[in-house]
């Protein structure tokens, strides 16, 4: 009876005119910044921070709010159809989602991944509202050594998610790992591995490395086709709308992908870019129908759960933010900046000493949502559109709007430069066989990963037995050394190259 009340607060808060248009016009922005390569709702919020000031606590933060969730929804449209995923967490997206737009199915892929956004962030809504107190025990329990463990845990799964050879797999990974740790220390305030470079000690920017290695990458491997076979864009689209056998493939792996985005998202720590890779492997490990497209070639489960997965994450991780006042990301650390601004003070007393927020915040989340599959769906076509356009006029296209997007990282041209050294590096990986997916994750999670670790070493006084004596870290340990061995096992090895083979 109590949420019924907090909820009907809720909606009242949100279907105030002036919240609406908020709402509106978040939602809006966002998805034009997610479709917009190298754009992304940490640099729009950062940019958008300033103009606050002016705003009332509440329109403001269901503005930032519509932004980072419509990123979502625009992100996985870069990823689909020009292989740019914009967003971490719409890397895995890429993966079949560009095969199915190379075979003339983007609209069935935008259309998978937009449902399945919808779902997930209603139901991720629904989790906040009802679960948010309890759910915070569960934030609680995680420590330094659990964040490592679960870090772990991810990282062993993207071994297992990428195709083709597990050596290639684990020495992506590796790369990923290294190129994290180019940086200035966070205990000693010392730059490493900047070689006197400046613009090296605050790190490579992700941005750069996921448009050099998946865009640029992408577009030199074509230009090294020849021209009958590089001209995918300008096949005949068939549908601009999943068939019955579409949905009946995709609608289990939305449910699996929302599980899953929903309990993962509230940990601090990138919990909704684990999610969509957890979905993503999840996905894999799923019986399929017989004779169903493989992953990596254009599987609609492997659009749908992900997507799904991502969303549901980016919904649930307000959880820690409203309830702990703990930013379990970039845009998160930001939206707890904007309540500062405003005079509120992020943690549990939100919720008591100002409902009208707490509760409008989560209504809007259900309006705005409403709003994104209102706008993105029939916006289908038009993007479809992009498609008919000849490579030789789109890649120049591509090309630009990635320039633009580095530069404005940092106003700063070394980005782009960045960007051009990893799209060289993109195409030896095309031409190794080596899936850059791995390279991302170990990339994204490997300071925050050395981070925990020393964390957790400081508060054990160097005993490293604390990853296996607290119980909750030991178990995803074990589950990261059950997996390793489950892959190695002889048969599931033979069946995983198997499946791979035509990859």
């Amino acid at each position: 009876m109590e949420l019924l009340n907090n909820l009907s607060l809720g909606f009242g808060v949100a279907f105030t005119l002036t919240n609406l248009l908020y709402a509106f016009g978040g939602a809006v922005l966002g998805t034009l910044i997610g479709v917009l390569p190298g754009l992304g709702p940490v640099t729009t919020i950062a940019m958008l921070l300033p103009s606050i000031y002016a705003l009332d606590a509440t329109p403001a933060l269901i503005m930032l709010a519509g932004i980072y969730y419509g990123a979502q929804y625009g992100g996985s449209t870069t990823a689909i159809l020009i292989n740019v995923p914009g967003e971490s967490s719409s890397v895995v997206t890429a993966i079949d989602g560009y095969q199915m737009a190379r075979k003339g199915r983007a609209g069935a892929a935008l259309a998978a991944a937009g449902l399945g956004s919808f779902f997930a962030g209603c139901v991720g809504t629904i989790i906040i509202a009802a679960f948010a107190p309890p759910l915070t025990e569960v934030a609680f329990k995680f420590g330094p050594a659990e964040y490592f463990s679960l870090m772990v845990l991810g990282l062993i799964g993207a071994v297992v998610l990428a195709s083709g050879s597990l050596i290639k797999a684990l020495a992506m990974i590796v790369l990923g790992l290294l190129l994290g740790q180019i940086n200035t220390d966070v205990i000693s305030g010392v730059p490493r591995f900047s070689f006197d470079v400046p613009e090296l000690t605050d790190g490579i920017g992700f941005v750069a490395i996921a448009m050099g290695v998946f865009g640029f990458g992408e577009i030199i491997a074509n230009l090294g086709r020849p021209a009958e076979t590089r001209e995918v864009f300008t096949k005949n689209v068939t549908g601009l709308w999943p068939n019955k056998q579409d949905f009946k493939d995709a609608a289990p792996a939305v449910l699996r992908g929302t599980a899953l985005g929903s309990i993962l998202g509230i940990l601090p720590g990138g919990g909704a870019l684990l999610a969509s890779f957890a979905a993503y492997t999840l996905e894999k490990k799923s019986r399929g129908r017989a004779g169903e497209v493989p992953f990596g070639q254009g599987n609609i489960r492997g659009v749908a759960g992900p997507e799904a997965a991502n969303n549901a994450g980016a919904q649930t991780s307000f959880i820690p933010m409203l309830t702990l006042g703990i930013p379990p990301n970039a845009v998160m650390a930001l939206m707890v900046g904007a309540m500062t601004i405003k005079g509120i003070q992020p943690g549990p007393q939100v919720m008591t000493s100002n409902p009208e927020l707490f509760w409008g915040l989560i209504a809007s989340m259900w309006v705005g949502n409403l709003m994104l599959v209102i706008l993105n769906l029939p916006l289908i076509g038009i993007w479809i559109k992009l498609l008919t356009v000849p490579y030789r006029f789109l890649f120049p296209a591509i090309v630009v709007f990635c320039c633009i997007g580095s530069y404005s990282l940092n106003n700063n041209n070394f980005d782009v430069f960045m960007t051009a050294l990893f799209a060289v590096i993109g195409y030896a990986f095309y031409k190794l066989g080596c899936e850059p997916a791995p390279l991302l994750l170990g990339f994204i999670l490997g300071p925050m990963m050395e981070e925990n670790l020393r964390r957790a070493l400081l508060l054990s006084r160097g005993d490293w037995t604390t990853f296996v004596t607290r119980p909750l870290s030991a178990g995803l340990l074990a589950a990261a050394l059950l997996m390793v061995v489950v892959v190695m096992l002889p048969s599931i090895k033979a069946k995983r190259q198997e499946a791979f083979v035509d990859e």
